[in-house]
């Protein structure tokens, strides 16, 4: 089986953002690169309340993981990078409503992050129809 490179649906395709994919499926499994509040259309980043880039965050994952014929409810686990560990439960309340069920085992760090986003997360999904 074929590495298949998965973009999100808005990504302006002449701005090259590095040496990444926005997500690689590979036998029946979708592993993302670290997303952030991004508008795709403009290719630069929306910065705000964590609330906000949370949601911005949690959105372009979901569209990403949604081209790959997934949902929110298929993510395995996450990682997350917040810039200051104190937004934590503002953080939290909003990735909550993102998922049903069982939620996906999570990582949450502090750590320096480029361009004043407030929040960067990765998920690794497992597909259905992988």
């Amino acid at each position: 089986m074929d590495k298949i490179k998965i973009t999100h649906p808005q990504r302006d395709s002449d701005f090259v953002t590095g040496a990444y994919s926005d997500g690689v499926a590979y036998n029946g499994m979708l592993f993302l690169s670290g997303q952030a509040s991004v508008d795709f259309a403009t290719s630069k980043f929306v910065l705000g309340s964590i609330e906000e880039e949370t949601r911005r965050t949690l959105d372009n994952i979901k569209a990403i993981v949604e081209t790959a014929g997934g949902t929110m409810d298929d993510a395995l686990k996450s990682t997350v990078h917040l810039k200051d560990i104190k937004d934590f439960n503002k953080f939290n309340e909003v990735y909550a409503t993102y998922f049903t069920g069982i939620k996906p085992a999570r990582t949450t760090v502090q750590s320096v992050l480029g361009e004043n986003i407030k929040v960067e997360i990765d998920i690794v999904f497992k597909l259905p129809n992988g």
